[in-house]
């Protein structure tokens, strides 16, 4: 009867579900990166290999929307880490108290810049441009001035830099390029865009569906295309006034209770696992070492004269301004 009885018990444990769970890593970030093809899936399987955990990836639209999201949740936030922001928002994610050091050393970087920000860590770069269309746009425009200046008709599709880094990105360029005359370009512009979408993925979207001969994208762009559809039709204008640089980066959330796994995470995108993902599947240039060399239709990239690029405090200070130049100009 004990044996039994001792052998009903044994069952009954072995049936009853598990209590020990794996951490979860909550990772906020943009909608492309986690998409099928975009690296999150790749770089989720070799993580998750090593730590013994569970990423949670949550997709919002573009890396501004990232900044906006944080600051509604605020310390009730439930990112451990938030990946997808940019040089030119780090300032003022900051400054909003819920971010910890990354600890991590910063020696394998191949970033173009120095880099000392303690609170956050690159993981890729690329260069704004205007991406064409070969078979509709034979003449291309080959400045900022030439795009602002241009034929009307040639349409651009662009991206709100209110919740858009490239949108972003775009509104820093025409500021460096025409300083205090940015508003006099944007009213010239106007007649050129199209319209005027969230984030890249619905940009670049209308663009390769024939909408508009042009868009506001990266100059590794053409990149995708040579290398999964093998066509060079698709190509970045390069703009004699240089190109504005885009950094982009992750950091982890003070309050995280998983800390640990957040800085084990963060050390590991500066490594081959995380890296070799970057050239392929976000289509920009890696910010640590890969295992093997770029593509070969890397070498074939634009090659910006000049970099273009605020720092992120002045960015700060000027965000909310540029935006409202913007807006009155894009009203008129």
């Amino acid at each position: 009867m004990k044996k039994l009885l001792f052998t009903l018990i044994a069952l009954a444990f072995a049936a009853a579900p598990s209590t020990a769970q794996q951490p979860k890593l909550t990772i906020y970030t943009y909608e492309s990166f986690v998409s099928e093809w975009g690296p999150g899936p790749k770089i989720e399987a070799a993580f998750e290999a090593t730590c013994g955990c569970d990423i949670e990836w949550v997709g919002i639209a573009d890396g501004v929307a990232l900044l906006n999201r944080l600051k509604l949740e605020g310390k009730g936030t439930k990112a451990d880490i938030v990946l997808g922001l940019d040089t030119n928002l780090t300032a003022e994610a900051a400054a909003t108290g819920l971010f910890a050091p990354h600890d991590a050393a910063t020696t394998p970087m191949t970033v173009p810049v120095s880099w000392s920000d303690p609170i956050f860590l690159p993981y890729d770069y690329g260069y704004f441009a205007v991406v064409y269309d070969t078979q509709v746009l034979k003449d291309p425009p080959k400045s900022l001035a030439e795009l602002v200046d241009g034929d009307p008709n040639q349409k651009i599709v662009i991206q709100d830099p209110r919740s858009s880094t490239p949108g972003l990105g775009l509104l820093l360029w025409m500021k460096a390029v025409y300083g205090d005359k940015a508003a006099e370009a944007w009213t010239k512009l106007k007649p050129r865009i199209l319209t005027v979408t969230p984030g890249w993925s619905e940009a670049y979207g209308l663009f390769t569906k024939g909408e508009a001969p042009m868009v506001l994208s990266y100059t590794t762009s053409p990149a995708y295309h040579m290398v999964a559809e093998n066509t060079e039709r698709y190509q970045a204008a390069s703009f004699s006034e240089g190109h504005y640089l885009q950094v982009e980066v992750a950091g982890r959330i003070a309050d995280s209770p998983n800390a640990e796994l957040a800085k084990k995470f963060l050390a590991f995108m500066l490594t081959p696992g995380f890296q070799d993902t970057i050239p392929e599947n976000n289509w920009m240039f890696p910010a640590a070492a890969t295992s093997t060399p770029l593509p070969e239709a890397f070498g074939k990239l634009v090659q910006p004269v000049k970099t273009l690029l605020f720092s992120p405090e002045e960015v700060a200070g000027k965000r909310r301004e540029w935006i409202d130049e913007w807006l009155a100009a894009m009203a008129r």
